[in-house]
């Protein structure tokens, strides 16, 4: 049987040391990245696999990462998934994935898993910290995390978003260029930071457009397909109902459709529907969802980066967040009103 190929093997190759092969394997900042890149090359090339057993007792590392987030079921956090695991795959980690469900007890416990030596560093997509230990010395804020997409305001940890804002705007001038007048908002949960943000560029919308919001026509949500539904019931139950809905996320704007066909109502003939996350089933979806795209795997990508920077010892500046671009997709959900 041919043996297993070793760092030394590697090293002889690159004609590197060791140690340069084992520091540039854990992505070290010590050495150059054309460096890093040659010696992974040849890491592929040889089909070299470290003993992660060793490591780990030598390291006193688990070379794994936490990416915790609200509810597994969501496809929305598939493609982040699939960024991260290349990014972290590359520097030799492994990824867990964690599923708080948004149940306090659960977003502690996986914080107690990176505290205790679980997990090495975490990627945290919940948009809060758990609310026992994050202020202490040694808190919360103090492990090595990096905040995806959603905002924790105050906390000093490094983050990698979106402009929920400016997106949230643009969708909204979508509608009002159609011709609608009457745009309701169904939003996630609040006070979270990305639904207030969203809220918001619907409001900044409005507000440029000289619209009035009336009574009623903003209501929570708490991004799941059933609370868009029941969102939806209540709107087109005001004495003036509006012809356009700017949803959150997409799983609640597949509710709200649901609904108004439950309704009698046609889409967009009778309303029209933006959404936010563009996941994959909003073409697919009837009609084709008008919705917010973002960057899924690029955001996972740059998230593992940033968490990588950490481990090797590298400090982040919390205040110099990563924003990535969207994109709004216009698709048949959206037409003028009648």
């Amino acid at each position: 049987m041919r043996e297993r190929p070793k760092i030394k093997d590697i090293a002889v190759k690159a004609g590197v040391s060791v140690a340069t092969v084992s520091r540039a394997l854990a992505d070290s900042s010590l050495v150059t990245a054309e460096t890093r890149q040659r010696i992974r090359e040849l890491a592929r090339e040889l089909n070299y696999r470290p003993n992660v057993s060793a490591r780990n007792l030598r390291t006193r590392k688990s070379m794994a990462v936490l990416l915790v987030v609200r509810d597994v079921g969501n496809p929305f956090y598939l493609d982040v998934l699939k960024g991260v695991e290349a990014t972290a795959r590359e520097a030799g980690y492994s990824v867990l994935m964690g599923n708080t469900e948004n149940e306090p007890a659960r977003e502690t416990e996986y914080f107690h898993m990176l505290r205790d030596g679980h997990a090495d560093g975490m990627i945290l997509m919940t948009g809060k910290l758990p609310p026992d230990g994050g202020t202490r010395a040694g808190g919360w804020s103090r492990l090595p995390v990096v905040v995806a997409l959603e905002m924790i305001k105050g906390s000093r940890l490094p983050h990698v978003q979106i402009d929920n804002v400016g997106a949230a705007r643009a969708a909204v001038e979508h509608l009002i260029s159609l011709g609608h007048r009457r745009i309701a908002h169904i939003s996630g949960p609040i006070p979270e930071p990305m639904s207030l943000d969203r809220r918001e560029g619907y409001r900044l919308a409005m507000r440029a457009a000289d619209l009035d919001i009336p009574a009623g026509y903003e209501v929570r949500g708490n991004f799941l397909l059933e609370s868009g539904q029941e969102a939806c019931r209540r709107l087109i139950a005001l004495p003036e109902p509006p012809t356009a809905l700017f949803v959150a996320n997409d799983e609640m704007a597949y509710g709200a459709v649901h609904e108004l066909r439950r309704s009698g109502c046609d889409v967009p003939r009778d309303v029209s529907i933006v959404g936010f996350d563009d996941l994959y089933l909003s073409k697919a979806f009837y009609p084709p969802l008008t919705t917010v795209s973002q960057p899924r795997a690029e955001i996972g990508r740059k998230a593992m980066e940033l968490l990588l920077k950490i481990l090797s010892g590298g400090r982040t500046d919390a205040d110099d967040a990563i924003v990535l671009p969207t994109a709004l997709n216009i698709r048949s959900s959206t037409a003028p009103p009648r």
